[in-house]
């Protein structure tokens, strides 16, 4: 079981990352930057969401992975227009579980970039990705989280005790 933060009651609340239901799939009409149910038909390609459980669930946020050149790659990353800013956000840890989870799943690769997870981040979230993340800079804005944070973050995101 995964936790996340509702910063309205300071409390942890479960959650669960799951490939989404045909009704789950986060529409732009609802206010989500990326076209989800396109992204769903790429080729090489996952989604999942992290869904909220309990009293009123809901989608919190969505991940895409794909696999290029035997690699894993978080192609997408987005967290509910809900739980962005400073003052309206609604739960927080929620990047950091999809995160955590992408990092899960590149320890099943069967080839050399196993345990590594990559992904293209934009120039001015850099820093951020690096300190709050231990992700490291590859190539231009190609950055990576190895084997060792990636466990770190697992253990943070995905095996927090409530």
């Amino acid at each position: 079981m995964i936790y996340i933060l509702d910063l309205q009651n300071d409390q942890l609340v479960k959650a669960e990352i799951v490939v989404p239901e045909p009704n789950e799939i986060p529409l732009k009409k609802d206010g989500w930057n990326f076209n989800w149910r396109e992204l769903s038909k790429e080729i090489n390609s996952r989604i999942f969401i992290l869904r909220s459980i309990g009293l009123y669930p809901g989608v919190e946020g969505a991940l895409q992975l794909k696999t290029e050149n035997e690699m894993l790659v978080m192609n997408v990353l987005e967290i509910a227009p809900h739980n962005i800013g400073r003052k309206s956000k609604k739960y927080d840890y929620v990047a950091g579980c999809l995160i955590a989870f992408a990092c899960k799943e590149s320890f099943k690769l069967k080839s050399d970039y196993k345990e590594f997870l990559t992904f293209m981040s934009k120039t001015s979230l850099i820093k951020w990705y690096s300190e709050k993340y231990g992700a490291s800079v590859g190539l231009g804005q190609r950055m990576y989280i190895d084997s060792e944070n990636g466990l770190k973050l697992i253990n943070e995101y995905l095996e927090r005790k409530y």
